[in-house]
């Protein structure tokens, strides 16, 4: 009578199994069958809007459906970010995803309104840059190991243009790792930090690669390093600072998550058709412009990136005592 009653559950459990499974499939075969919203938490024009605008075109192409951006910008990327966490987890909303939302805020905010773990699956990296370290021209240092040695023998003396996020933490854990003291001089954005050691205000920064690339071909900056472990196709002839500095490697990553609980075989199919458009020639090359270098992951890949890293950054707020507001 057990073995019979044990048999009966287990049968039933396997029919429901499998029409989990199925009803799984079928949802994933008729994805999308309406419009899908991408949050994007800053502002139209920047390098996250950008990227979003292009892929979500070929997306809507080769869907059928309309991809709308939705530009969410503020507090840090925590107004859009939030938004993401709280939507209905069907995959017609799809939420932005870089290090500052998902591994830097949840080392520098007490109160973070979302969870990076918790509310959010990885969908795919779309594409990284290196940050790049950049001088002013006045700087005596052509090289990194002139550039370190300078600093070694003027403790506290070399000022850093910090906008805060991920260059001011890539600042942060490279004088950790090269063992030297630069003056941090905060500023309110990386905009503004620019501008300052363009006119000489402060003497060194680290700048995304794109943002960077202009003054550097003008002349306006010297680079002297990439952040990245290797060197970057965007500027081929300059070291990294892990041939200087082994072990230093940071990169900015943009990619999509979702919500939690989205369907897997749904996050699979976005997955995948993401990888596919960021290889075409033609956003390859558009992408290129911007000083991105597109990747295309696996869920499993971005989720290798983001919990690594929020303890990277967790170990550098800390031993830099850098304010967690």
């Amino acid at each position: 009578m057990i073995k019979k009653s044990l048999h009966r559950q287990l049968f039933v459990l396997g029919f429901s199994g499998l029409f989990v499974f199925g009803a799984g499939l079928a949802a994933a075969q008729s994805y999308p069958s309406k419009p899908i919203r991408w949050i994007v938490p800053f502002q139209p024009g920047g390098t996250t809007d950008i990227i979003a605008r292009l892929v979500g075109q070929k997306l809507s192409e080769a869907w059928g459906q309309q991809v709308v951006i939705d530009n969410r910008p503020g507090a840090s990327a925590m107004i859009g970010t939030e938004l993401g966490a709280k939507a209905a987890p069907d995959g017609y909303t799809l939420m932005f995803a870089y290090n500052g939302n998902m591994t830097m805020n949840p080392n520098l905010f007490r109160k973070l309104p979302y969870d990076p773990i918790k509310d959010f699956t990885p969908v795919s990296l779309i594409a990284g840059t290196p940050m790049v370290l950049v001088v002013h021209p006045a700087v005596p240092a052509k090289t990194l190991q002139e550039f370190i040695a300078q600093a070694k023998a003027q403790p506290g003396k070399i000022n850093l243009a910090v906008g805060g996020g991920v260059g001011q933490l890539s600042g942060e854990l490279f004088k950790s790792m090269a063992k030297v003291d630069l003056f941090n001089v905060p500023y309110k954005g990386n905009a503004p930090s620019l501008a300052a050691v363009l006119a000489g205000e402060a003497s060194v920064m680290f700048e995304t690669t794109n943002a960077a690339l202009p003054h550097i071909k003008a002349g306006k900056l010297r680079a002297l390093a990439v952040t990245s472990a290797k060197r970057s196709s965007v500027l081929a002839d300059i070291p990294s600072i892990g041939e200087v500095v082994p072990g230093y490697d940071v990169s900015v990553w943009f990619g999509v998550s979702v919500p939690t609980g989205t369907p897997k075989d749904i996050i699979n199919k976005i997955s995948a058709e993401i990888a596919r458009i960021v290889k075409a020639p033609d956003v390859k090359e558009r992408l290129a412009a911007q000083g991105l270098e597109v990747v295309g992951s696996t869920p499993e890949q971005l989720a290798a990136i983001i919990k690594p890293e929020l303890d990277t950054w967790a170990r550098v707020v800390k031993e830099a005592n850098i304010p967690v507001e």
